[in-house]
């Protein structure tokens, strides 16, 4: 017998399978009871089919090395799922709707009136040093209200079992594709899973994406001509840009694709002239979106997009400035946010946050250095953070210089212990951290994705998850019932 469950060690974990003394959490009983019962051999076989049809079906990532250039390497999946109940979801995804809708009234009145600011809910200090607002997009009405039309919020899971939003993602978020490909590959490896045990699909994503897009076109019709844009084949997201756009039956575009009209709308070019345009899910950043208002080097955008969405010919998603959300500090004043807008509680909890641009929270950083995690304002992936309790004493001082020249820039918070989940190693499961990330689209409806993508650190005590660092992934279910 492969995997043991009382052996499994937690002890001062909450695993999101486990209990202490190997009984399975609610729901998870069957799908434990299942892969006790394989062998040695059934496991390394099973594991062999999802490399196997990962290879085939060509799910892949990118990796930027340090010469300049990039690897694209197969997709780290592992085999044991992540289990959360149907109950225990129906509050999450609350949260989540709750959460986005008061983002996007927030982005729009930071665009327009500025209420919350005047009214000393969020700070004008902290809105004026904001590196992703954009003055190009003051008085602008986009469709239905919505700025971040695809979301992606992070959720983590501290030992006492609270699960809190570690960040929100509205800029331009990644990973959808491959909570699809997840799904797909478990599948294939463990079809007889999916007959009796009440997993809720996802199958419907890009469906649902389609709609939310749709839903925005400036013209009425019964299928508006959508398209991806994409930076290119070199993209670290790429693959999921073709995806996406292959499920949705949706056009994958680069900016040389497309031209904006003397009309002020856009317009693709294709084999029959020039095909108008109705809404653009773009992959591009802000900055390189319009050379003609933002960057002027860019190659990546179109010149005039910006003003043919303020003219109302094309929609945009996520709309240009929803960034301005997507930023550490102002994450800090989520809960205050929906309490502004919504005069209701958060139903999902933000991690404590330190804010360095305050002297007292700040001189409480300097002081707690080597038990904080530290994070820049807006970097993504991981990167241009302090791990304190892992960090050398060098590395502290530095930040600590960094902190001092620009406090606006950073954000401190407790060094969580995330929850587990079994992960194989070798041919038995061992205690990995997880964080999730759903997605939440906005348009007509708003719709959250049945789990999301679960990110595992794949190396022991590590609680990066990121795979451009070392991380991997697995498919998630929302499952019915008690088994």
């Amino acid at each position: 017998m492969t995997i043991k469950w009382r052996d499994y060690p937690i002890k001062g974990l909450y695993d999101e399978l486990m209990r202490p003394g190997g009984r399975a959490r609610d729901g998870a009983r069957a799908l434990c009871k299942y892969l006790s019962s394989l062998k040695d051999t059934e496991i390394e076989e099973r594991k062999a089919a999802a490399d196997l049809a990962i290879q085939a079906m060509g799910i892949t990532f990118t990796v930027y090395s340090q010469e300049g250039g990039s690897i694209d390497r197969a997709w780290p999946f592992d085999i044991i799922p992540r289990i959360i109940p149907r109950a225990e979801w129906d509050r999450i995804e609350a949260g989540l709707k709750q959460r986005v809708q008061a983002l996007n009234l927030f982005i729009d009145d930071l665009y327009h009136e500025q209420k919350v600011v005047q009214d000393g809910v969020f700070p004008a200090e902290i809105l004026a040093d904001s590196a992703n607002f954009r003055e190009q997009c003051i008085g602008v009405d986009p469709p239905l209200g919505v700025w971040a039309h695809i979301c992606g919020s992070d959720l983590v899971r501290d030992q006492d079992g609270t699960v809190y939003v570690l960040e929100d993602n509205l800029r331009v978020p990644s990973g959808v594709s491959y909570m699809l490909e997840n799904r797909q590959v478990m599948k294939r490896v463990f079809p007889e899973l999916f007959d009796v045990r009440g997993i809720r699909p996802v199958d419907e994503y890009p469906s649902q994406l389609y709609d939310c897009l749709a839903s925005t076109s400036p013209r009425p019709a019964e299928h508006p001509e959508v398209v991806v844009l994409t930076p290119g084949i070199y993209n670290s997201a790429y693959f999921e840009h073709a995806y996406l756009a292959q499920q949705m039956g949706a056009e994958l575009v680069e900016g040389s694709d497309l031209v904006v009209g003397e009309d002020d709308c856009v317009y693709m070019h294709t084999i029959e002239g020039p095909a108008r345009v109705d809404v653009i899910y773009r992959r591009v950043d802000d900055l390189f979106l319009d050379p003609e208002a933002f960057h002027p080097d860019s190659m990546l955008g179109v010149r005039g997009l910006l003003r043919a969405w303020k003219a109302g010919n094309v929609a945009l998603a996520n709309a240009p400035g929803a960034g301005v959300a997507d930023d550490k500090v102002v994450y800090s004043y989520v809960p205050e946010i929906i309490k502004y807008y919504l005069d209701q509680d958060a139903i999902i909890p933000n991690v404590p946050t330190y804010l360095c641009v305050d002297k007292d929270q700040r001189d409480h950083v300097l002081a707690n250095l080597d038990k904080l995690v530290v994070k820049p304002a807006n970097e993504s992936g991981g990167y241009g953070m302090l791990v304190g309790p892992h960090a050398t004493r060098k590395e502290r001082e530095r930040f600590a210089r960094l902190i001092r020249k620009n406090p606006r820039n950073y954000i401190a918070q407790p060094m969580l212990t995330l929850s587990t989940t079994p992960t194989l190693v070798d041919h038995h499961a061992e205690p990995r951290h997880v964080d999730l990330r759903p997605f939440i689209l906005s348009g007509q409806e708003t719709y959250v994705t049945t789990g999301g993508l679960t990110r595992v650190a794949l190396r022991k005590g590590s609680t990066v998850v990121n795979s451009s660092q070392g991380g991997g992934s697995k498919d998630t279910w929302i499952v019915e019932g008690e088994g």
